[in-house]
């Protein structure tokens, strides 16, 4: 297990991550970043029974990580999808055996960037996840991108169904699996007081968003991350969890 402080010195928010190998799981192919000095946030989830799952979620984390992320949002927004194209680019690269054989080696990405004039963008590309409790309402940001969420949006399956669909775990987009990659992105804009969740799914098929929303309600940062990830755990926790919770200021 892997904790991450909170930044006392930073001035946009608050914020803290915590990530858990799960009961099942040998390896965690989750991976995160929590640089609220740079007004940056990243959840990646390995693409589970993939092979090196985990160097995709890692390799974006670490890539991200040294990106400059100086100037205005539109030119911060770039980098980051510069850097991630970079990624995707290289993870295509690997995912080749010398027989000529593909592997895909690939990763979800939920990313929330921050300025310090409250505005905000968020982007993702899979099944990891963007909440906002904003005045006591929870609201997921971002949109599947997943087999089932399209069944649920055709209207072939119900949302309760699809929590136990057999195709559940199929990812429709992620970094590593196309050649053209398009991260979907919008603007936000960021009160005072408003928490964000990003979350990967290890924690979302095992908590409804009720009991989501009583949590990121609860508590600093840091202490909402282990309150998440303990009831993740206490159900079984069946595959690798982690989220990043950020209060804005």
């Amino acid at each position: 297990m892997f904790e991450a402080k909170p930044d006392a010195q930073a001035h946009i928010a608050q914020s803290s991550g915590l990530t858990d190998r799960g009961l099942v799981r040998r390896v965690n192919e989750d991976a995160f970043l929590d640089l609220p000095k740079q007004g940056l946030w990243v959840v990646a989830d390995g693409m589970g029974g993939h092979d090196a799952g985990d160097v995709a979620s890692r390799m974006i984390v670490e890539t991200l990580r040294t990106t400059p992320l100086d100037g205005p949002l539109a030119q911060r927004l770039d980098r980051l999808e510069d850097a991630v194209e970079q990624v995707n680019q290289h993870l295509l690269s690997r995912s080749y055996h010398d027989d000529g054989r593909k592997h895909i080696i690939g990763s979800t990405i939920a990313i929330l960037i921050a300025e310090s004039d409250h505005l905000g963008a968020i982007l993702w590309a899979g099944d990891s996840r963007i909440y906002r409790l904003r005045g006591g309402e929870l609201a997921q940001l971002s949109t599947d991108h997943s087999q089932v969420e399209s069944y649920v949006r055709q209207g072939i399956i119900t949302r309760e169904q699809a929590r136990s669909h057999p195709e559940r775990n199929i990812i429709t987009r992620a970094v590593g699996s196309q050649d053209e990659l398009y991260l979907e992105a919008d603007l936000c804009e960021l009160n005072s007081g408003d928490r964000y969740l990003l979350c990967s799914d290890g924690l979302t098929r095992h908590l409804e968003d009720t009991e989501i929303a009583r949590l990121l309600a609860e508590g600093e940062p840091k202490s909402v991350c282990r309150h998440l990830i303990d009831l993740t755990l206490e159900r079984g926790a069946k595959d690798n969890v982690t989220v990043v919770v950020v209060e804005i200021n």
